[in-house]
């Protein structure tokens, strides 16, 4: 695949550097120095306020900072805002990345899968979210594609093993210390992904010129049980003390098995993508 030789040129945006991912990608590319921005909404731990809610200042900070490449991390999982900062946010971003010519890549869900075709998802499978989450994704990716023509959607997984917890983690530890008394599905499967992993991974796709629909998670499915477990002992706690659930039993419905298929992430990068048990069960915090 040949490198895009805007996105290897100039500087990249990253939307939500605030977040779990957008942290990761930010302190990345500044390593390999690069010129990197970041926006944040209500966090200031990135460089620039930005709400992708408001298309006339997208475009204006597109604008000013002409990056070669945007990463847009920028979502929302719940509440009133989720719709318009999933789909409407992410066609602003889009549309704005298109006018200046900026490499785009959105990043999207395995939720917009409905969990029920039994192997692994592949790009060309028609997504059937289940959830208004997923449903938001999916609007989200239509838009960056209609608006975007060179725009690459990526589909990932859970994000864990940071520096610090991710959200995923975290309710591990809180539930083996008796913090939170909260359940772990045993009967929903996932593809975990490290975070450092995807982030590379991701910065590596920014200079490529691949365009459409690309899964990008981990390659060995779990359970968010088995996870929770993994998680544990890596931890030193106890994975005994965690509590099994069902995921079929919940009031809102989620996918149970949205495994994806990422092979074809796989025969494009060089970055490598560990398996869940490579990253948590290593002796060395160097390997998160």
């Amino acid at each position: 695949m040949q490198a895009s030789d805007t996105g290897a040129q100039a500087g990249i945006l990253v939307t939500g550097a605030s977040g779990y991912l957008g942290r990761e990608l930010l302190a990345q590319a500044r390593a390999a120095g690069r010129a990197a921005t970041g926006t944040h909404l209500t966090n200031a731990t990135a460089d620039v306020s930005l709400d992708v809610c408001d298309r006339a200042a997208v475009d204006d900070l597109m604008a000013r900072v002409r990056p070669g490449a945007v990463v847009h991390t920028a979502y929302l999982q719940g509440g009133d805002r989720m719709r318009r900062v999933n789909a409407d946010g992410a066609a602003h971003v889009a549309a704005a990345a298109a006018r200046h010519g900026a490499r785009l890549i959105h990043l999207s869900t395995d939720f917009v899968f409905d969990g029920e075709l039994a192997r692994p998802y592949r790009e060309d499978d028609p997504p059937r979210p289940v959830n208004e989450y997923g449903a938001s994704k999916l609007d989200g990716e239509r838009a960056v594609l209609e608006a975007h023509g060179g725009a690459l959607v990526v589909r990932t997984s859970l994000i864990y093993a940071g520096a610090e917890p991710a959200p995923a983690e975290r309710m591990v530890l809180d539930a083996v210390s008796g913090r939170a008394d909260l359940a772990f599905f045993e009967d929903e499967l996932r593809s975990p992904v490290a975070r450092g992993d995807l982030a590379a991974a991701l910065l590596e796709l920014a200079e490529l010129s691949q365009r459409g629909v690309l899964h990008l998670a981990g390659p060995e499915p779990v359970s968010r049980l088995e996870f929770a477990r993994l998680i544990a002992a890596r931890h030193g706690a106890d994975p005994t003390r965690l509590r099994a659930g069902r995921s079929a039993a919940q009031a809102v419905r989620r996918p149970l098995d949205c495994v994806l298929d990422s092979s074809r992430a796989y025969r494009l990068l060089q970055t490598p993508v560990r398996g869940v048990r490579a990253v948590l069960t290593s002796h060395h915090n160097a390997a998160l």
